[in-house]
C-alpha cells in the first residue's frame, strides 16, 4: 500500500518537477545576463511550455543565432534530453555566416551545460529519421522564404517522430502582405507560414498569443530591425522604438500525424 501511495506522489509530482526544472533552467545564473532582460518580451517558459517541451526529449533548434534560447535549452534538456541545434552551414563562404558558427562553436565550449549539444548544418539532414521529439525556430522564417524553407521545413519533416512537434515563433505581418515585402520587413503572415508547414505533411495543432504586442504597428523605415533588440536606425527616436518593445508575434505549434 505505502510503495501505491509513493509511486502516485511521484507520479502527481513529475509534472511539477519538469515545471521547476525549466523554471530553474530559465533563471540560471549561466545565462548572459543580457539576454535575461529579454525574458519579459520572449517569455521563453511559456513558449516551451506551450510548445509541449519535456526535459528528457532531443530537440533539433533551427538556426540558433548567438544562442538566446540555446542557453535555456541545453540547460534544460542536459539530462536526460538532448539538444541539436542547426547553425549555418560549416563550409559557407559567406562572411556573416562563418563569423556567427564560429562564434555559436566558440559559446559551446565555453560551460559545461552545453556538453550535450551537437551541432550540425542548418541546410544538412538534421538527425536520423523519426529520432527527433520537437524541432524549434524561433523568428527565423524571414530568412528562409524561398527554395530554402522547404528544404529545413522537409528536413524537420524527416527527423521528427510520429507525434512529433514542431515549434514556431515568427515576426508576424498583416494578413495580405506580399512575399517581397515579408522579405524586406521581416514580418511573415500567418498564412504564409501554416501553409509552408502543411505543404510538408504539418498539421496546425494550437495557436498561442503568448508573443503578441499590440502596440506593433510592423510599419517601420527599417522593418522588423528598427525595433528592439536591434534598434537599427541607433539614437533616432529610440524611446520611441524602445516604449513599443519587440515585435507581434505569432506563436504556432504544429505536429507530425
Amino acid at each position: 500500500m505505502k510503495k501505491t501511495i509513493s509511486f502516485l506522489l511521484l507520479f502527481l509530482l513529475i509534472p511539477f518537477l519538469a515545471s521547476h526544472d525549466l523554471e530553474n533552467a530559465i533563471s540560471s545564473d549561466d545565462r548572459d545576463p543580457k539576454n535575461k532582460m529579454r525574458d519579459s518580451a520572449r517569455n521563453p517558459y511559456e513558449t516551451l511550455s506551450f510548445f509541449e517541451i519535456e526535459q528528457d526529449m532531443t530537440v533539433v533548434e533551427l538556426s540558433p543565432g548567438s544562442g538566446w534560447y540555446t542557453e535555456i535549452l541545453a540547460n534544460y534538456l542536459h539530462d536526460p534530453g538532448m539538444l541539436i541545434a542547426a547553425h549555418f552551414d560549416k563550409d559557407s563562404q559567406r562572411a556573416y555566416f562563418k563569423r556567427g558558427r564560429a562564434n555559436f562553436e566558440k559559446k559551446m565550449s565555453s560551460k559545461s551545460m552545453y556538453d550535450n549539444v551537437k551541432i550540425v548544418d542548418l541546410s544538412s539532414v538534421l538527425a536520423a529519421p523519426g529520432s527527433v521529439d520537437a524541432v524549434l525556430t524561433f523568428r527565423n522564417l524571414h530568412n528562409w522564404i524561398g527554395p530554402q524553407i522547404d528544404i529545413i521545413f522537409s528536413n524537420a519533416h524527416k527527423a521528427l517522430k510520429k507525434g512529433g512537434v514542431l515549434g514556431v515563433v515568427e515576426h508576424r505581418a498583416d494578413p495580405g502582405t506580399s512575399l517581397e515585402e515579408m522579405k524586406k520587413t521581416g514580418y511573415v503572415t500567418e498564412a504564409y507560414a501554416i501553409e509552408t508547414a502543411k505543404k510538408h505533411g504539418f498539421t496546425l495543432v494550437s495557436k498561442s498569443e503568448i508573443n503578441a504586442n499590440p502596440k506593433d504597428t510592423k510599419n517601420y523605415p527599417r522593418g522588423v530591425w528598427t525595433l528592439p533588440p536591434v534598434l537599427r536606425l541607433k539614437e533616432q527616436d529610440k524611446e520611441k522604438y524602445l516604449n513599443i518593445g519587440e515585435s507581434d508575434r505569432m506563436t504556432l505549434l504544429f505536429k507530425k500525424l
